[in-house]
Formats: C-alpha cells, sequence, structure tokens
C-alpha cells in the first residue's frame, strides 16, 4: 500500500515524463506546440514542483495540503485540456485566449524558456494523434490519473498516521 509522500513521487515522475514526452514530440517529431500545449506543460512542471517539494515536511497536514494542491492542478489540467480539445483546436488561432495570455504575457515563460514553453503553432496546426488519439486526449487522460492519484494521497493512511492513533 502506498503512503501519501510515495504517491506524491509517483505524481511528480508522471508529470516530469509527460513533458519529457512532450519535448521529444516537439524536437525529435517536429509537432509544435500551441498555447494550450505549453500551458499544459506549465501545469504538469508545477504539479511535479508540488509534488517534490512535500519531500521536505513530514507533518500529515502538510502533506495533505501537497496533495490538495495537486489535485486542485491536475483538475485545471483536465480543464485546459478539455477546452484545447473541444474549443481551442477547431479554432485558427490560440491568440488572446487564457492560454496566450498567462504564458504571454502574465508570466512571460514563451520568452523566458521558449525552448520548453514557446509557441510555435496555432491550436489548429498543433492537433495531433497519438495510436489514433489526439494528444489533448492524452493530456487530459494523465490529467485525470493525476487527480485520482493525489486524490489517493490526499486520503492514504500513512504510517506515521497509524502510530500517532497509537
Amino acid at each position: 500500500m502506498l503512503n501519501t509522500q510515495r504517491m506524491l513521487n509517483i505524481i511528480a515522475i508522471l508529470c516530469l515524463a509527460a513533458v519529457g514526452f512532450a519535448l521529444f514530440s516537439q524536437y525529435s517529431l517536429d509537432m509544435q506546440p500551441c498555447a494550450w500545449c505549453v500551458l499544459l506543460r506549465f501545469i504538469f512542471l508545477v504539479i511535479a514542483l508540488v509534488c517534490l517539494l512535500a519531500n521536505l515536511f513530514r507533518s500529515p497536514f502538510i502533506l495533505r495540503l501537497f496533495s490538495f494542491l495537486s489535485f486542485s492542478l491536475s483538475v485545471a489540467g483536465i480543464l485546459s485540456t478539455w477546452y484545447q480539445y473541444s474549443v481551442a483546436s477547431e479554432s485558427f488561432s490560440c491568440d488572446m485566449t487564457f492560454a496566450d495570455i498567462f504564458m504571454s504575457r502574465w508570466t512571460h515563460l514563451d520568452a523566458l524558456a521558449p525552448w520548453i514553453f514557446g509557441i510555435y503553432a496555432s491550436c489548429m496546426d498543433a492537433k495531433a494523434d497519438l495510436f489514433g488519439i489526439e494528444y489533448s486526449l492524452w493530456g487530459m487522460g494523465l490529467s485525470a490519473v493525476l487527480a485520482l492519484g493525489s486524490l489517493y494521497a490526499l486520503f492514504a493512511k500513512n504510517e506515521r498516521d497509524l502510530f500517532k492513533a497509537l
């Protein structure tokens, strides 16, 4: 049975692997990202950071707080990929959408780290499949798995909790 910290570490690894695969797709398979794609990369990296920071704490309350943050960010990933799949991928441009404004104007990450957060395609042009399933749906599926893992971490019985009860 996994405890909270182990589950958060698994979630971090999954997030980092997803971003790694996105970069592989971009640079090796020439699948250029749109604003919503790089927003999901950002969300996955923040989830990984939150989950890895949890390693610095031992308090069950703090671990549950990090689990809740991970869950909330995973829900944000689900919502962003849903919008990407159902609305943005049918649009000619992602310009002036939330993802474009957040990445370009609020955080300036597209200019600070263009190799990972650069927006190089429109949402319609970035529409790509992997094994017949759109990348945005893969992102949505992973976000759902992360949300479930975060809920598990949030409500998991930890060894420390058991010893405190005794």
